[in-house]
């Protein structure tokens, strides 16, 4: 166990060694102390990783969790035109497309058929929404599997609900959860600065929203992920003020089962095709992104206990050196995954169970099913090799984004057309 930084890194700089230290103690990292590991260069660069690891090893063990699961984007169609987002049509464009809840539901059976404890459910804000259409798309796949976990639903998607049903959104969030929501998806924050937010995705969801959205959630015995998405024209006092953000909500309701960093996926993304804002980066470099892991780690480490990567956005080799830099859960198998591929990201949809354990073994990590909930379900610590039904069938049954915006019979229809 490491016990002090300056006995084993003396050319370290002392400033940054001294954080380092009072993170090894559990001390609370402040925001300044953040922004300070972030600008860490040469040793210090690797002696921020190899604290982020330590305390994920203290914390959690060595044990690197993934879930069974299937997202499912069911449409496309959106009301807002955010600068980051090449996954979204405008209702008037083609390649709209809106799954009916037979579909939607089908998608779900066949997951949990094929050892899928999760489905994930996010998509655009189709125009003139009906009100109830999400609770009837939890209450429609509950019906037919009472035991999935549905974890739905933004921010951004509850507060349109809320708008579309014209009730509050303590009300809203009560007749999801009545409908059989298990947990919403803490996405839609990107950077919770209202300047950045303006900027990036006017007409975005705010932050107080946002925030009343999670906490409202978290109050009612719902829990959600947290996300921060970097690699654009945020500053790193934006991230760490994102992060101390968070940490703050937490300490105020337990609600957050993880924290996602998400590397901004600039190949198709609007803002950066047309250069909309000067010095628009193209994501995070490679250090970057073990930095910014790593600090997550660091700053979160007393109140968050699970760090998640996103194989889609990073690969899988990049994936497993952040699990020696703070991460510790390798998120889920997806099955079907838009927004990202959408924008450009080449590491495809579907990644199954045995590769996720292989790869985990190839670090000297042990493997293990967890539930949303990150109860673990399956631990695989032996030599043997396991195969599940996920294993055994291909990419191509599940089709993909490119295919599913060409198939007619769910090609969007404008209401305002009919």
């Amino acid at each position: 166990m490491i016990t002090n930084i300056d006995s084993l890194f003396k050319n370290a700089d002392p400033v940054l060694a001294g954080i380092l230290n009072n993170a090894l103690s559990e001390k609370e990292i402040s925001a300044d102390d953040g922004l300070e590991l972030f600008k860490a260069q040469g040793i210090g660069f690797h002696l921020v990783g190899l604290v982020a690891d330590e305390l994920r090893k203290r914390r959690v063990g060595d044990i690197v969790s993934y879930v069974v699961n299937r997202n499912i984007n069911f449409t496309n169609v959106c009301i807002k035109q955010c600068g980051f987002c090449a996954f979204s049509r405008d209702f008037r464009e083609e390649e709209g497309y809106f799954l009916p809840n037979e579909e939607i539901v089908r998608r779900a059976k066949e997951a949990h058929q094929l050892g899928a404890t999760e489905v994930c459910i996010q998509a655009g804000l189709p125009p003139d929404m009906e009100g109830d259409l999400y609770e009837k798309i939890c209450r429609d796949i509950k019906k037919e599997i009472p035991d999935i976990h549905i974890h739905g639903f933004s921010p951004e998607e509850i507060l349109y609900g809320a708008t579309r049903s014209n009730v509050s959104i303590e009300e809203f969030l009560k007749r999801m959860k009545e409908a059989g929501v298990n947990s919403l998806p803490g996405t839609s924050a990107e950077i919770l600065d209202q300047k950045l937010r303006d900027k990036i995705s006017p007409g975005r969801i705010s932050v107080e929203d946002w925030e009343t959205v999670i906490k409202s959630a978290h109050k009612m015995g719902i829990n959600t992920t947290s996300t921060m998405m970097f690699g654009h024209v945020e500053t790193l006092e934006d991230r760490v003020k994102h992060i101390v953000k968070l940490r703050e909500i937490q300490k105020e309701t337990g609600g957050f089962t993880e924290f996602v960093p998400l590397n901004f996926i600039h190949t198709e993304a609007p803002m950066y095709i047309h250069g909309l804002h000067e010095g628009i980066r193209q994501g995070g470099s490679g250090n970057d992104v073990l930095l910014t892991h790593a600090v997550s780690r660091i700053m979160l480490n007393n109140s968050i206990d699970n760090l998640q990567m996103s194989w889609v956005k990073e690969g899988q080799k990049m994936s497993q050196l952040l699990l020696m830099w703070g991460a510790n859960d390798f998120g889920g198998t997806l099955i079907n995954e838009s927004i990202s591929t959408s924008a450009g990201s080449e590491y495809g949809q579907l990644l199954k169970p045995k590769e996720i354990r292989r790869m985990v073994k190839e670090i000297g990590r042990v493997p293990a099913e967890r539930n949303t909930n990150y109860e673990i379900l399956k631990k695989f610590d032996g030599e043997e090799e396991v195969e599940d039904k996920l294993d055994t069938v291909t990419d191509k049954q599940f089709g993909s984004y490119v295919e599913l915006i060409k198939i007619n019979k769910f090609n969007y229809k404008n209401p305002r057309k009919q």
